[in-house]
């Protein structure tokens, strides 16, 4: 059985690198939103969110992502930027006081939140749409000189609903040409190739049978020739792959942690490099047993 060859790279962050290739790196998902998805508001106060996010460290994440924004199925209209500011810097600046150098990503896709994050500390800007929703996003973090997430979405979560079904055979060459052409426009405006890495985005304008071939074959999006990150926990198609063992229903939130590391662990085994998660410890575990088979192959 033959399984991806990730590269050994360097990704180049704001102050630092981080080696990518040998080993799987865990992102922790930290939302600071009142209506999350998958955490459903219970880290609004930063002290608590904070206090999640050390525990996330402690736990085996290399990096924690904080989100200030839902960008679920149906979420309400566009968050201002300074409404994002507001709820995600202090949850930063708590951070940086219990553990200074923690590795912090922010999850905007509003070039203001990603300017005043990084100057607040983080390393990491990631953008779910690709730099698509704010046309300043990719000038900013050329010049912010910071690492950079391109994401793969389908127009915006108000629109997910409605958006044409892809055939399973449509979806990879979509997310591959189209995450071509967001590194492409990222690299016209000055980010190096060194500091990006790419996302195909699971879940984000993707109906539910759309995910499985876009997991199955995702080993071909690294001949991009960038490393990949993968955010698959918790999300609906795992939920709906669930339903017959819950009465027909999807899966609820609380019951969806054993197929996130399956699936993750795919992912692992199909090129990523980092893989985003709610849960930490379980996926760092099952993490090291994917390299293992890697290593082995």
């Amino acid at each position: 059985m033959g399984f991806a060859k990730r590269a050994h790279v360097e990704w180049k962050l704001r102050t630092r690198t981080l080696p990518l290739g040998a080993r799987t790196l865990v992102m922790g998902v930290l939302n600071v939103t009142p209506d999350s998805f998958s955490d459903g508001g219970a880290f609004r106060e930063p002290a608590v969110a904070a206090e999640h996010a050390l525990a996330m460290f402690a736990a085996g994440a290399e990096m924690v992502d904080i989100g200030g924004e839902s960008t679920r199925p149906g979420a309400r209209g566009p968050l201002s930027a300074d409404e994002e500011i507001d709820r995600v810097l202090p949850v930063m600046e708590e951070v940086l006081r219990a553990r200074p150098g923690a590795l912090l990503s922010i999850d905007t896709y509003h070039a203001e939140t990603a300017r005043a994050a990084v100057a607040a500390g983080a390393e990491i800007v990631n953008d779910v749409s690709g730099f698509l929703w704010d046309g300043a996003m990719a000038r900013t973090c050329a010049e912010l000189g910071c690492g950079v997430v391109l994401m793969h979405t389908r127009g915006r979560p108000e629109e997910w609903r409605r958006l044409p079904r892809l055939a399973a055979a449509e979806v990879l060459p979509l997310v591959k040409r189209e995450l071509g052409e967001r590194l492409k426009s990222a690299r016209d405006e000055g980010i190096e190739r060194e500091r990006i890495a790419l996302d195909p985005g699971y879940g984000f304008g993707k109906s539910f049978e759309a995910n499985y071939p876009l997991l199955a074959a995702q080993e071909e999006l690294l001949a991009l020739g960038q490393p990949l990150l993968a955010g698959i926990s918790r999300k609906s198609f795992l939920a709906r792959t669930l339903a017959p063992l819950h009465g027909g229903e999807d899966a609820p939130m609380n019951a969806r942690g054993n197929a996130t590391l399956a699936a993750t662990v795919a992912a692992v085994l199909a090129g990523a490099s980092i893989v985003r998660v709610h849960e930490v410890r379980p996926a760092v575990e099952a993490c090291l047993i994917a390299d293992a088979i890697l290593a082995g192959g």
